[in-house]
Formats: C-alpha cells, structure tokens, sequence
C-alpha cells in the first residue's frame, strides 16, 4: 500500500458538552484533530498507511496529542517535536435556528506555525511519501508555513509522488480581500496538484473563472474544465450542499477526470456533527483513485462516507468501506443532474 502523508496543523478541540454555551456550561470535553488528521486516520481505516507531518510541543499536551493520533491508527514517525503551543479551538453545538460556533485561541503561535523551515528535512520527507496531502487551511496560516508547504509538493512531485490539494477557503483565516490575497498561493498550489478538492465557488471567487448566471451544477461544467486545462489537474472532485427547512442537508458530489464529468446520487441527512465531513470525503476520493476504481463507484462512496461523518460526534470519523458501501445502499438515492 502506498504511505500517505498530509502536512498541517494539530489542534486541540474543546467541546461544550449537548446544546449549552460556553456561557452557559462549565464543562469542555477535548479530543485532537485537524484536516491532515482527520484524511490520514480515515485512509488508515481503508488500509492505507496515513502518516502526519507536523510539528508538536515537547508538553504533556504534546504527549497525549500523539497518543491519541496513535489511538486513531495514525503513523506518528514523521511528526518533529519543538514550540511551546498547540492550537486550540472551542466548539459550541448549534440546534434548530441557532448554528453552531467555532472560537479560535492564538493559533499563530502554535508549534506547528512557528516551526522553521529548518526543522523539516523536504527530502528525506518526500522519499518517505507517495501521496502527499495538502489543504487551504494551511496555506493561510502565515508565509513561512505556505513556503514549506509549497516546499514539501515540489520535492514531493520531484521524487515521483502525488499531491493532493483541497482548496478549504476559509474567509476568517484570510481577512480583507482574502480572494486577492489567496489566488496567487492557489495558483501555486493547483499547478502541483495531481488531485483537487474544488467546487464552482472556489474557481469563480479565489480563480477569478467566469460562470454565467446559472445553477450551481451548470456553473460547475463550466468553471471546473477551465481549472483541470489551465492547471493541468488530472482530476478534480467536490460537493454541493443544500440546507433543507427542516434542518436536514443535501449533499451532491462530482468528479471531473480528464473533462469527464460524473455525478454522485443526491443524499439528505440529518445533521449530529458536520465539521471534518470535508475531509471524510477527500479521503474516499483518494482511496477510490489509489484503488482505481471506476469514477462513479469512488464519487458515490465519497457522498456517502461525508453523509456518515454527519452523524457521528467528533472532527475525526472513522469508518471501514464496506460501512460506507452499507450505507450507501440502505440510502435512498435521489440523482440530480
């Protein structure tokens, strides 16, 4: 199998138990997760090895972060040890028309966005790596975290692997004039991606690509083609979500490979937990290009692994293929075009 490795943060997540506030509640519950954390441990449960490259504290809070990396089947070797700080994040549970909310601490000055480039061996790394995965989030930490981000696919492609980039716009991260600021790091990104996690918003807001005034799956078929050509993408994937009246989600995927287009069924659910269901799907459509399957048989499983991640707690879901197949075929589908 080959090993996969995602380069990005560790963060500690701080949950407010049930539906009450930090206002309300004196009680955190804590768990550790980030996007490469949550792709690599969800590629370890399909049988991959899903390593993580980052940088830890030499604290307990460091020791109990790779404990339970450990816990989730995660390779723990590539991770350097150095800082003082690991970001953290509070979690209050939205319900009915209250949404959920997410607080941020300092996480600048976490270990991870204070490590020189000098504490990454790119080559040793990129030998270590064949598929190497990268996301949005990352690129807008600060500019020494996005040069060795860039860093580590060029050395990546140079020794034979793979990068796979999800585009993760994040409008709070990037702040005024985030698109302006954003696209020349995307551009960057996209010309060494093999893989892209985009949709129609991410081409048209960040890449400056034109759509008509259409539905979002026709503005897609425009925008998509124009990003696989110009950046030379080999394929690119992604969803659109609805929010129902009834609080339940929509979810629809697409896969574009070579200028060929194929659509997922549509799925609705009920929400319990929907951060990290982004990544959950990445990693389907990374397992599914790895295992070669057909593109309708990998978009489908991506759908509805993201549908299953909605309904466990937790950043990180973990869930083997034949429960994500399980559930694809006890859900309705409805295809929408």
């Amino acid at each position: 199998m080959p090993r996969i490795a995602a380069f990005g943060e560790v963060m500690m997540r701080l949950q407010v138990p049930g539906y009450e506030t930090l206002i309300q509640s004196s009680r955190l519950e804590y768990s550790f997760s980030g996007s490469g954390v949550n792709v690599t441990a969800a590629l370890a449960k399909y049988g991959h090895t899903g390593a993580l490259i980052t940088t830890l504290p030499e604290t307990p809070v460091g020791e109990a972060a790779i404990a339970y990396l450990r816990k989730l089947g995660v390779d723990t070797s590539l991770i350097s040890r150095g800082g003082k700080y690991l970001g953290m994040y509070f979690l209050e549970n939205g319900f009915g028309a209250r949404p959920g909310r997410v607080t941020y601490t300092d996480r600048l000055s976490s270990s991870f966005n204070t490590a020189e480039a000098s504490e990454y061996d790119m080559q040793a790394l990129a030998a270590k790596v064949d598929v190497l995965h990268l996301c949005g989030i990352t690129l807008a930490m600060n500019e020494g975290v996005r040069e060795q981000m860039k860093q580590l696919a060029v050395e990546v492609k140079r020794a034979g692997g793979k990068v796979v980039f999800d585009c993760n716009y994040r409008p709070a991260l990037w702040g005024t004039d985030g698109y302006t600021k954003a696209r020349p790091h995307y551009e960057e990104m996209l010309e060494l991606a093999d893989i892209a996690l985009i949709n129609e918003k991410d081409a048209r807001y960040i890449l400056g690509i034109g759509a008509g005034d259409y539905d979002r799956i026709t503005q897609l078929k425009q925008v998509i083609p124009e990003v696989v050509e110009r950046f030379g993408v080999r394929t690119a994937a992604g969803t659109q979500r609805e929010i129902n009246a009834d609080h339940t989600h929509s979810l629809t995927g697409y896969i574009c490979h070579e200028g060929t287009f194929v659509f997922s069924g549509k799925l609705t659910f009920p929400v319990y937990d929907r951060i990290g269901a982004g990544d959950v799907f990445a990693s389907a459509i990374i397992h599914g290009e790895l295992q070669q399957y057909p593109h309708q048989q990998t978009i489908n499983m991506a759908v509805a692994a993201a549908m299953l991640a909605h309904t466990t707690p937790g950043d990180t879901a973990l869930f083997s293929e034949s429960e994500v197949l399980r559930a694809l075929s006890d859900h309705t589908l409805d295809v929408e075009r």
